[in-house]
């Protein structure tokens, strides 16, 4: 930042230390990065590399709305940017409630402002004043009857149509309420499957915008771990699967692929309500995403450390298993193992004092018969039993 003339400047803080000033930020998870301007504290919630936070931090740090004075500013625009967002008109209302979105959502994407005169030849406007967003080689113009919210369509809007899917990016079009159409793919193979699934979603992409685009994003993804940690499922790749991501449900093909016209079909049933969606966020749904979770941490535990899962999972298992062994095994007579305890007690201590009496009533010298003591009727009784 320092090296490119960035008036921003950057720090770092132990929240652990200073915990009072982590509360009054929200801050919740580490890392976390903030940009601090004015009285506002903006989130980063891109990608954690450096080009990404730089461009972050420039964004948020310079002007709300920039003003495109010329074209051939406009076209660096263009080049410089995927997707960016341009208000084009004087004072209006409309312009108001952009301000308002771009104070909220320059996190994500740029803001501009251009008079008519700048605007490129092949734009067309209906009418004054206007909000475009320019993305994949064409715009699209803000309708307010048909798209609704100005800030709801910009985040909407913020993202290409086509991208590569991860886990961080199918998370953020969650706030978007797209559902996301997705060729699971293993990028390694070539053969002709994999790359034909992938060329469809991109032609789809391509030649379908203008009817699916306020419906739809599409893409693809590498490999199908996220995909089935996100359906408590196995896929087999390649396939195509759509998600609902703000409400976990998805669509399994209904049909074979083999053209666009199919996967055409398959969107339309899927709008139309004739696919049924699997998933959701249902208390059974969640019941078992919390048996399913519970179930992966123990395979990873056991894959990555089978020494330390043995540990984990066998100590505590080893102590319940003893202490069911001792309940089990525990005698459930011994008030009567105790009673013949003492009812023995006392025979030994009957039967001594009866030798003792006897040596006491025998007459020192021989000659006399003692009569033979008669022993007690209950002691005679014990002996029998």
């Amino acid at each position: 930042m320092k090296s490119i003339g960035s008036p921003v400047k950057v720090g770092k803080m132990d929240a652990t230390s200073y915990s009072s000033i982590a509360s009054e930020f929200g801050v919740r998870g580490y890392p976390t990065i903030k940009l601090l301007k004015g009285d506002l504290a903006y989130n980063y919630r891109g990608p954690r590399t450096k080009d990404d936070i730089i461009e972050f931090a420039h964004r948020v740090s310079g002007a709300l709305i920039r003003p495109l004075p010329s074209q051939q500013m406009f076209e660096h625009m263009q080049k410089r940017h995927r997707v960016f967002f341009v208000y084009i008109g004087g004072e209006s209302p409309l312009k108001e409630k952009y301000i308002d979105a771009a104070s909220e959502l320059i996190v994500y994407t740029y803001f501009f402002s251009a008079s008519e005169e700048v605007v490129p030849e092949y734009v067309t406007l209906k009418e004054m004043p206007a909000v475009l967003v320019f993305k994949d080689e064409t715009y699209f113009v803000y309708d307010e009857y048909e798209d609704g919210d100005l800030s709801s369509w910009i985040n909407r809007e913020r993202f290409q149509n086509y991208l590569a899917m991860d886990g961080f990016l199918l998370y953020e079009l969650g706030d978007t309420g797209k559902l996301v159409a997705i060729a699971v793919i293993d990028e390694k193979n070539t053969s002709v499957e994999h790359t034909r699934l992938k060329s469809i979603i991109q032609e789809v992409a391509r030649d379908y915008r203008d009817l699916f685009h306020r419906d739809f994003q599409f893409g693809h993804m590498d490999g199908n771990d996220y995909i089935n940690t996100l359906l408590m499922d196995e896929l087999t790749v390649p396939t195509v699967v759509v998600l609902n991501t703000s409400n976990q449900q998805y669509f399994l093909l209904d049909r074979q692929i083999k053209n666009v016209e199919d996967m055409v079909q398959f969107i339309n049933n899927i709008l139309d309500g004739i696919v049924e969606a699997q998933g959701g966020d249902s208390i059974w749904q969640r019941l078992k995403r919390i048996v399913f979770d519970a179930k992966s941490t123990i395979v990873s535990i056991f894959k990555s450390s089978p020494l330390m899962g043995c540990f984990l999972f066998g100590l505590p298992l080893g102590v319940i298993s003893i202490m069911c062994y001792g309940i089990y095994t525990a005698d459930p007579d011994g008030g009567y193992i105790e009673e013949r305890y003492e009812v023995s007690k006392s025979e030994n201590e009957n039967q001594e004092h009866i030798e003792e009496s006897k040596e006491q009533q025998e007459p020192s010298s021989g000659g006399s018969v003692v009569p033979t003591v008669q022993e007690p009727k209950d002691v005679l009784e014990k002996k029998k039993d």
